[in-house]
């Protein structure tokens, strides 16, 4: 097999497939669908609030702030230009610190301090800075808190918002829809116009067309699985990992897609055979949704051994050390689908020839 003739089929594919409507279809979707969820939800995974602060002194407020967990602490140099970014709600929120502001507190003055606040920032982000600021004034006075505070958690700690749980969904559409229909699709149309014909007349292989075509739905679906993570800002601190775990599911989803591309017989056999299998294919996406259902379930299907990795390492703080299993399931059923995919394309090369 020809490397080079594999590459040149994959850039043929991505030069030529904007130009058709199911392409369109599995880039927009996913991306739509982050929006929408965006929009309704305010982003899968909560961002930090964003504090920008102006010191006019060298203020401890400062060095405090920037020590906060669960807060991005900017330092600007002016007024002006916190104002700007404040406005622009490219921070949540902004103070001014005056020259001697520390010095002033603790001889008991009030000095003037500037609080800008976003007016498209969320409410509990506001009263989470305003408290913040405040605390951290008080500790520069020298001040005791006015009240101890006692956390007590009721309810179910380990609830997850809605939110977060719509996660696999984009991952979901992102993935599947680019890897497995768009490979797919890609052979089914070839195969319908006679153009495969014409290309395996050359010295290009049905192999080589296949791994290109598969090259394709790898990286559209690595690439708009991390795009649509990053959109929503649910990458977590491992997104190497994420990224390790979106490119097995890749592969394993182009697989499936060129099979059913060798197999079906025309357009409407593939979408038949696609709805057929999306509630099987999903399950994984349902079981997250609704976690009281029973949980062993999902894992009969070949998405689970990526897409809940991906969810719980982004959601809730996983690790890949606890998901080698997961892993290795998935390239195992990688490594089952190879002989079935080059058996399918033999076949599939075989009737060609037949009826050339």
């Amino acid at each position: 097999m020809s490397t080079r003739r594999a590459w040149s089929i994959a850039a043929r594919e991505f030069r030529l497939g904007p130009r058709s409507p199911i392409f369109l279809y599995a880039v927009f979707l996913p991306i739509a669908m982050s929006f929408l969820i965006s929009a309704v939800f305010g982003g899968l995974l909560d961002p930090e609030a964003r504090l920008g602060i102006v010191d006019l002194g060298q203020s401890e407020v400062t060095l405090a702030a920037q020590e906060l967990e669960g807060i991005a602490v900017d330092v600007l140099d002016d007024a002006e230009s916190l104002r700007d970014r404040v406005e622009t709600h490219n921070l949540d929120a902004g103070i001014v610190l005056a020259a001697e502001f520390d010095d002033r507190i603790r001889a008991g003055e009030q000095p003037d301090l500037d609080f800008y606040i976003s007016g498209e920032s969320l409410a509990s982000t506001r009263i989470i800075l305003a408290v913040t600021t405040t605390d951290l004034i008080r500790e520069v006075a020298g001040e005791e808190p006015p009240v101890a505070v006692s956390v007590t958690p009721i309810g179910d700690e380990d609830f997850v918002p809605i939110g977060d749980r719509l996660l696999p969904i984009v991952v979901f559409y992102a993935v599947v829809i680019a890897a497995l229909f768009l490979p797919a699709a890609s052979l089914l149309d070839e195969r319908e116009k006679q153009t495969l014909s014409a290309v395996l007349v050359t010295p290009t292989t049905m192999r080589e067309v296949l791994v290109g075509k598969g090259i394709l739905g790898v990286l559209m679906g690595v690439a708009l699985g991390v795009f649509s993570l990053a959109l929503n800002q649910a990458f977590g601190n491992r997104p190497l990992e994420i990224v390790l775990f979106l490119l097995v599911g890749s592969i394993m989803m182009a697989q499936l897609g060129l099979i059913l591309g060798s197999l079906v017989k025309d357009a409407n056999s593939l979408y038949t055979a696609i709805k057929g299998a999306g509630v099987f294919i999903a399950l994984p996406v349902i079981f997250i949704i609704w976690p009281t259902l029973p949980q062993w379930v999902p894992r009969f299907a070949p998405t689970y051994y990526f897409l809940t990795p991906v969810y719980e390492i982004s959601v809730n703080g996983g690790a890949l050390a606890d998901f080698w299993l997961e892993f290795g399931v998935a390239c195992l059923l990688c490594l089952a689908l190879a002989p079935v995919l080059l058996a399918v394309g033999h076949r599939a090369e075989t009737r060609l020839a037949w009826a050339g």
